[in-house]
């Protein structure tokens, strides 16, 4: 590691918490900063872990610029604070663009006074839904897959690329992401910045806080294990709706490459996600975490789809692989009695929630 001082935003969260602590287990002589304000549910649970692993936790707001007047020394910006939630954008599009945009903008200001480096996490939310939902589909007994008879610029049936048209609507939560891309670019042209865009699926595993709309594999098993019901939402109600799953520290293997060389992939795009091979329908996932808990809950169907909703997500990561050397190693199933074995060694917490 050739950086002295990380500053994580958006760190007491799922993905923020464990690029820190594993960035200190890994490096010990590095100094690790959690900055995050602590809006989310469940944040809190993550401080504890945090100060156990001796990173430092910097309660601030990536909005307000001058929480971002930190006293002490940053060479590397990881930026992975976020309102991920798609619905959040629909229901309160201030917020989501103060947090998205004007709190990126504001991390990409401290670099260049600070002349650190940066590593932006965004989102496959860039790609339009309505262009994605042209793909053709098949029905099988599970779930949605993508005919192979298809000839799309940016696609094939292993996934979407880094060429997939941004043209059209992608919600607000994926336009904020894209227009903070754009900036990164132009700070990096401007200031002598280095940083990488990672557009990442669907990252799951433990410390994961999930939602209906946010955090969805994690979401399925918290409600087996807790009882809880769910819904099958939208494409007829059945739950064949597909995603592929990353586990967060397969994410953490290739961040940890791309801050060891930097100067040579600065300013490139990255597909970031479980592919193909680490795919699950909805359907798919309940069969699973019945196996896996032992649980039968009950699941019912709404047939209405949601705006900007997608049938199937399936990330090419052939990029990084080819260009970074780097490949996903944790299987659905792994990522999934993973999320088991943290919820019930955490149960007592997590039910608080």
């Amino acid at each position: 590691m050739k950086y002295s001082s990380l500053l994580i935003t958006g760190a007491a969260g799922f993905i923020g918490s464990n690029l820190a602590v594993n960035f200190k287990r890994k490096y010990p002589k590095l100094k690790v900063y959690a900055l995050d304000n602590l809006k989310r549910r469940g944040s809190e649970l993550n401080l504890p872990r945090l100060k156990e692993n001796k990173v430092n936790f910097v309660h601030a707001d990536i909005r307000n610029p001058e929480d971002l007047a930190l006293n002490f020394d940053v060479d590397l910006v990881i930026e992975c604070s976020a309102e991920p939630s798609v619905m959040a954008g629909f229901d309160n599009p201030p917020y989501i663009i103060s947090t998205n945009l004007t709190g990126t903008v504001n991390c990409l200001e401290l670099c260049r006074k600070r002349k650190a480096d940066i590593i932006f996490l965004s989102t496959s939310r860039v790609y339009p839904y309505k262009a994605i939902n042209k793909i053709k589909t098949i029905e099988t007994d599970t779930r949605f897959e993508w005919s192979a008879e298809q000839d799309i610029p940016g696609w094939s049936v292993k996934g979407i690329n880094e060429d997939f048209t941004i043209q059209g609507p992608k919600t607000l939560y994926g336009a904020t992401k894209l227009s903070s891309e754009l900036f990164l670019q132009e700070y990096i042209a401007n200031y002598g910045i280095k940083g990488v865009i990672n557009r990442c699926g669907v990252i799951s595993g433990q410390w994961q806080f999930g939602k209906i709309d946010q955090g969805v594999f994690t979401y399925w098993m918290l409600a087996h294990y807790f009882r809880k019901p769910l819904k099958y939402i939208g494409f007829g109600g059945k739950g064949k709706q597909v995603r592929d799953l990353l586990h967060v520290d397969d994410l953490f293997t290739l961040i940890d490459i791309e801050a060891s060389g930097l100067s040579r992939i600065s300013g490139n795009i990255y597909n970031v996600g479980g592919g193909k091979e680490r795919s699950l329908s909805l359907y798919e996932t309940t069969k699973l975490c019945r196996e896996i808990t032992g649980n039968k809950i009950g699941i019912s169907s709404d047939l209405a789809t949601r705006k900007g909703d997608i049938s199937i997500y399936l990330s090419d990561n052939s990029k990084a692989v080819q260009e970074l050397k780097w490949k996903p190693k944790r299987s659905v199933k792994s990522v999934l009695s993973g999320i088991f074995t943290w919820i019930r060694d955490n149960e007592t917490g997590l039910r608080k929630i």
